[in-house]
C-alpha cells in the first residue's frame, strides 16, 4: 500500500471523487482506488459507484429503480427532492434540464440502466477527466487520480504549452498526462454500460445577451443572493473578505442577511494611495452585527512567498501559486473565530464587467452608439487612434488567429488595445524558454489551428475565456483553502450567477462612462448609495514589487537545479540572472508567472507520493 501525502486526507469543500459502472470488471478497478479514509457509494447491485472523499453536507443523493442521482458540492437541494427527480427519471438527457435550474456549485452525477453521466459546472470551476484503466473507462474530478492509476508521467509538450503567457483555448483544457481526457466545462460525460465507450455532449449553452440592465439587475441580484443563501443558510459563522470593492462588499451585505453570522476581514494595501480600508471601513459601518477585523497591511504575505514549500497536490500548473500564501494566510485566525466557510468576492470582476471586444461586432451593428462609446474607452484607457482602428478592422477568424499566435510567439506583447477588441491576449513565449520548447508549444498551437472560439461573438468568447481561466486558479485555491481548515466558496463563479450577468446587453454591462453598472444596479437597496460610489479598485502592484525584491533569494533557488531545465524546457542560467535582478521592468508585467508555476508543480511531484495511488497487488 503506498503511504499518502497528508494533504491527500479530505476536510470540509475538499471532496473528490472517480466514477465507476456497475460491472464487475469496474468493480475491481474500483476496488484498487480505495484507500483508508476514502468512501465508497454503491449501485443497487452493491458494486462500486463512486469512490472519494467528501463530508456528509458535501453530497446528496438518491436511488429509485434502475436510477441513481448524486451532487457532490454545494447545493441547497434535499434528499427527498432528488429522490423524486430520480424516480421520473428515464433518459440521460433529461438532466440538462436539472443541471440548468439548480442553484449552486456542484457536480452531477447519475446512474440508470447501466449509463453513467458525469457533469461538472459551465464557470469550469468543477472539472471531469476520464481516461481507460485496466481498460475500464474511469471517470474522476481529478486528472492527477487517473495519472497515478495509469502510473504516466507528466507529458512534456504539455508543460511546453504550459509555459505560454497565456495558454489560449481550447489548450488550456488539456490535462498534463498523455491518456487523460478533459470533458469541456459546458458538456457532460456519458459512459455506455459497456464500460468502455464514452461521449460528450452539450448541456449549456451561454445565454444570449438581450436583457436590458433594468431588466437584468433584478435577476442578478436574485441569482447572487440565492448562491450567498445556498452557502449561509445553515447558520454558524461564516468569514468573508471585505476588501473595500463592489464584489467583496456585496457578499458581504448578502450574507449579513442570512441567519450565519458573519465575520469580515480586510487586508489594507501598502500602497499609500490605497484606499481600500477607507471603503471597507465604509461599509463596516452599516454592517454593525458583523465582527469586522483589519490586518496589518505589512503582516500580509507578499506576491512570490514561500513558493520553494508548496506541497498542494495539484493536477495541473497553476499561477495561483504565486498568491497562495496571502490567499491563505487569514484562514487559521478566521478559523479561530469560529468560521465554517469563507466567502469571496472573487469572480465579480469576471461576470459583473465585461470585455470591451464585444464593440467589435457592436460597430458593424449599431455604428454611432458604438463610436461614441470607443472615444471614451480610448479617452479612458488611453488608446491610440491607429491602434484602435487596426484592432477594429482585424476580422481574422479565432483559428486563423490562433495559427498567426503560433509563429510570433518571441514577438514583443501587443499594445493592450489590441487584446482589448480581439481575441484576448495572444500567447508569448520568454527568453528563458528554449528552442526545443518553443517548437513543441508551435506544434500544439498549429494543432488547433482549426479550433473553433468559445463563441462567435469575440467579446462573450473573451469573456467565457476569462471566467473559465479564472476558475481553474480558484479550483487550486479551494483545494489548498479546505487542507487550511476553512474551505471558501465564490458565488460569483455560480453558473446560475454567470448566466443572468451574461444576459444583459454587453452595451450596458461595459460602458466608459459607468464603473460596473450591473452590479452597482442589482446591488441597490442592498448595499448602501455611499459604497455603491466606488468607481475604482486598488492594484496591489507595491505587493507584486516588494515580493520580487524580497524574495529574490528564492527565485534563485527555484532555478537552481530546475525541473524544468533538467527537461530542456528552460535556460537555468538566464532565469538565475533574472533572478538577481528583481528591478528590471519586463517583470511588471507578470511574465514569469507561467514558468514559475510549472517549475513550483514539478517540484511538488517530486516532493509526495501521487495521491489514491492504486495498491500494489
Amino acid at each position: 500500500m503506498t503511504e499518502l501525502h497528508e494533504s491527500v486526507g479530505t476536510g470540509p469543500g475538499d471532496a473528490h471523487f472517480t466514477v465507476f459502472t456497475d460491472r464487475e470488471d469496474a468493480a475491481a478497478v474500483a476496488r484498487s482506488f480505495s484507500r483508508p479514509g476514502t468512501r465508497t457509494l454503491t449501485h443497487a447491485s452493491g458494486r462500486p459507484w463512486i469512490v472519494g472523499h467528501w463530508q456528509d453536507d458535501e453530497i446528496v443523493t438518491a436511488h429509485a429503480g434502475h436510477a441513481g442521482l448524486a451532487l457532490i458540492g454545494c447545493c441547497p437541494i434535499d434528499a427527498a427532492e432528488l429522490e423524486r427527480r430520480a424516480g421520473r427519471l428515464r433518459d440521460l438527457a433529461e438532466l440538462d434540464a436539472l443541471a440548468l435550474r439548480l442553484p449552486g456549485s456542484f457536480h452531477l452525477l447519475a446512474a440508470l440502466d447501466g449509463r453513467l453521466r458525469v457533469q461538472g459546472t459551465a464557470s469550469g470551476l468543477r472539472l471531469v477527466f476520464h481516461a481507460p484503466v485496466d481498460g475500464v473507462r474511469v471517470a474522476a474530478s481529478r486528472a492527477d487520480v487517473l495519472a497515478a492509476a495509469l502510473g504516466g508521467e507528466p507529458d512534456e509538450e504539455q508543460l511546453a504549452v504550459r509555459l505560454l503567457w497565456p495558454v489560449p483555448h481550447p489548450l488550456a483544457e488539456a490535462p498534463m498526462w498523455r491518456g487523460i481526457t478533459a470533458v469541456s466545462p459546458q458538456d457532460a460525460l456519458t459512459v455506455a454500460a459497456d464500460g468502455r465507450t464514452a461521449r460528450h455532449s452539450r448541456w449549456w449553452t451561454p445565454p444570449d445577451p438581450v436583457r436590458t440592465l433594468a431588466e437584468g439587475a433584478p435577476l442578478v441580484r436574485e441569482a447572487l443572493a440565492t448562491a450567498v443563501d445556498a452557502r449561509t443558510r445553515q447558520g454558524g459563522v461564516v468569514s468573508s473578505d471585505l476588501s473595500g470593492g463592489l464584489d467583496s462588499t456585496s457578499i458581504c451585505f448578502l450574507a449579513d442577511r442570512s441567519p450565519a453570522r458573519v465575520v469580515a476581514s480586510t487586508w489594507p494595501g501598502r500602497d499609500p494611495a490605497d484606499t481600500d480600508l477607507y471603503w471597507a471601513e465604509q461599509a463596516a459601518r452599516s454592517l454593525p452585527d458583523i465582527d469586522h477585523v483589519v490586518w496589518d497591511a505589512h503582516a500580509s504575505p507578499l506576491v512570490y512567498d514561500d513558493l520553494l514549500t508548496i506541497d498542494d497536490l495539484l493536477d495541473e500548473p497553476t499561477i495561483g501559486v504565486m498568491d497562495r500564501s496571502r490567499v491563505l494566510h487569514h484562514l487559521p485566525a478566521m478559523a479561530a473565530r469560529g468560521s465554517r466557510l469563507h466567502l469571496t468576492g472573487i469572480g465579480g470582476d469576471h461576470v459583473a464587467w465585461c470585455s470591451e471586444a464585444y464593440y467589435h461586432r457592436l460597430l458593424r451593428t449599431r455604428p454611432l452608439f458604438a463610436l461614441r462609446q470607443l472615444r471614451g474607452f480610448r479617452a479612458l484607457w488611453q488608446w491610440p487612434l491607429g491602434g484602435t482602428a487596426r484592432a477594429l478592422a482585424d476580422s481574422r477568424p479565432y483559428g486563423r488567429w490562433l495559427a498567426d499566435s503560433s509563429g510570433r510567439l518571441r514577438d514583443p506583447l501587443p499594445a493592450t488595445v489590441s487584446t482589448s477588441l480581439g481575441w484576448g491576449m495572444p500567447p508569448r513565449l520568454f527568453d528563458w524558454v528554449t528552442p526545443d520548447a518553443e517548437r513543441a508549444a508551435r506544434r500544439a498551437l498549429r494543432a488547433v489551428a482549426d479550433a473553433v472560439p468559445l463563441h462567435p461573438d469575440r467579446g462573450l468568447h473573451a469573456d467565457l475565456d476569462q471566467i473559465r481561466s479564472c476558475t481553474r486558479i480558484i479550483r487550486q485555491w479551494d483545494r489548498m483553502a479546505a487542507r487550511a481548515g476553512v474551505p471558501m466558496a465564490s458565488p460569483f463563479l455560480d453558473d446560475r450567477v454567470i448566466e443572468a450577468c451574461l444576459a444583459v446587453r454587453p452595451s450596458e454591462r461595459v460602458t466608459p462612462w459607468r464603473y460596473k453598472p450591473l452590479l452597482t444596479a442589482a446591488m441597490s437597496g442592498i448595499v448602501p448609495d455611499a459604497c455603491l460610489r466606488r468607481t475604482n479598485k486598488a492594484a496591489a502592484s507595491m505587493d507584486a514589487s516588494d515580493g520580487l525584491r524580497e524574495h529574490r533569494a528564492d527565485l534563485l533557488a527555484l532555478w537552481t537545479d530546475s525541473r524544468l531545465e533538467r527537461l530542456g524546457l528552460v535556460d537555468g542560467n538566464a532565469l538565475r540572472r533574472l533572478a538577481q535582478r528583481p528591478g528590471t521592468p519586463e517583470l511588471r508585467d507578470a511574465i514569469l508567472y507561467s514558468t514559475i508555476a510549472a517549475e513550483v508543480w514539478l517540484r511538488g511531484l517530486d516532493r509526495k507520493p501521487e495521491p489514491n495511488a492504486r495498491a500494489s497487488h
